[in-house]
């Protein structure tokens, strides 16, 4: 089961870069993200209104606020990054292979921010999955023309965004539920992204039917699919094994660019493929054990202990 939720997310969130190069020939980003989020938010919000009524009534203000701050950052700030990068020119399979450099910065934040044990054999697959990125990276960036160096900035700040939401989410005190969260934060997305739309004269969509199949593509895979497995899996796997799994992003969906928008994959890119492979095999073989938790209570203060919330 966990591999077949995991090689779902693989896919599902890979395919948000392919939506949105499909829906950047179609109109601007802001214009593919508001009809992305608003139809989505409304249809959640009555679905969540019906179907998990006690979940929201168990809801404080708070942890509300909590979850409009996590959607602001995991899909607002990350979405707008990713999708200005391809506006940019920036590939689909580079602008996710630079985001696959946020395994690393997450596994090394986990232990001093949340507490949690990074154990060697993890740390092993850390930097297999570096070198995986690193070597897509090489071939993207050699076959990449007529593109301003600082675009490749961009994915950056996105991935930054993520990491901040992941970590705001796992040192949340309350875990709204799976439906609530979704709610929330493409509520909280579909304001951001109308705002822009109409400060920036771009809420008209295009007749072009091309805009509505991205459009669709977007909300199924992955909204639904990535984005809603994402949450699941980093509350059964933890941060650092759910995070191991996009260094498969870059080279997945690298592959998927070539098959569908004729993008170079060449020998690099194969080999980032199968060394990214390895270091989720690396990680997540170690998950056999259970996550630790470094404290600082009883008669050894900093020996790791399992992590009751695992």
């Amino acid at each position: 089961m966990n591999l077949a939720l995991s090689a779902a997310f693989v896919l599902c969130w890979s395919a948000g870069f392919i939506g949105a190069k499909l829906g950047a020939g179609s109109a601007p980003a802001v214009t593919v993200l508001m009809w992305r989020f608003v139809p989505l938010a409304l249809a959640l919000a009555a679905l969540a209104a019906v179907l998990d009524r006690g979940a929201w009534r168990s809801l404080t203000a708070r942890d509300a606020a909590r979850q409009a701050v996590t959607g602001l950052l995991s899909q607002s700030g990350y979405l707008v990054a990713v999708y200005h990068a391809i506006h940019l020119g920036v590939s689909s399979g580079t602008t996710a292979l630079i985001d696959g450099i946020q395994p690393l910065v997450a596994g090394a934040l986990a232990g001093p921010l949340l507490g949690q044990y990074v154990s060697p054999r993890q740390w092993l697959g850390l930097c297999l999955g570096l070198l995986g990125t690193v070597a897509v990276t090489s071939a993207d960036a050699l076959a990449a023309s007529g593109v301003v160096w600082w675009a490749y900035l961009v994915p950056f700040l996105g991935m930054l965004s993520l990491v901040a939401a992941t970590f705001l989410e796992s040192r949340s005190p309350t875990r709204a539920t799976p439906a609530v969260s979704l709610t929330i934060h493409c509520s909280t997305s579909a304001v951001v992204f109308t705002a822009l739309a109409v400060g920036t004269g771009a809420a008209t969509p295009p007749a072009d039917a091309s805009f509505w199949v991205a459009i669709a593509w977007l909300v199924a895979l992955p909204t639904f699919g990535g984005y809603g497995l994402y949450w699941v899996i980093l509350r059964r796997s933890g941060v650092t094994r759910v995070n191991t799994l996009m260094f498969l992003m870059a080279p997945v969906t690298a592959l998927w660019g070539a098959l569908a928008f004729g993008e170079p994959f060449g020998p690099l890119t194969l080999l980032g493929l199968a060394t990214g492979l390895a270091a989720v095999l690396v990680v997540h073989r170690d998950g056999s054990r259970p996550p630790k938790r470094r404290t600082g209570t009883g008669p050894r203060p900093g020996r790791p202990r399992p992590d009751a919330a695992a």
